[in-house]
């Protein structure tokens, strides 16, 4: 089994910044396509960013310039960064990996439980 661990999620002003890690844990051989998304009341959840294993990037429309994905291969962690947050950014925040296990070839989609972002004043 595999767990997905996120953390950084906290109550901040307009114009602030948030650090999310999302730390993968468990029966682990690879870890592939990696993203991070978000729901907020009412509304969908919606792909914020994405990034594969080797580093490749790509964000949703409303986020480009202002978050930043990375991963740290080495740690099975990935990170948010979030600049100048705007109220529209208030979400539960999601991290999700494609996972293979040692002696598996599938690969296997796997989620965390959330982290709250409030962009207040």
């Amino acid at each position: 089994q595999v767990q997905l661990v996120e953390s950084g999620g906290d109550l901040v002003q307009p114009g602030g910044s948030l650090r999310l890690s999302c730390a993968a844990s468990g029966s682990i051989f690879s870890i592939g396509a990696m993203g991070w998304y978000r729901q907020a009341p009412g509304k969908q959840r919606e792909l914020v960013a994405g990034i594969t294993s080797a580093g490749n990037t790509n964000y949703a429309d409303s986020v480009k310039g202002r978050f930043t994905i990375s991963r740290d291969n080495a740690k099975n962690t990935m990170y948010l960064q979030m600049n100048s947050l705007k109220p529209e950014d208030t979400a539960v925040y999601y991290c999700n990996a494609a996972v293979r296990s040692p002696g598996s070839r599938v690969w296997h989609d796997y989620w965390g439980q959330g982290t709250q972002v409030t962009v207040s004043s």
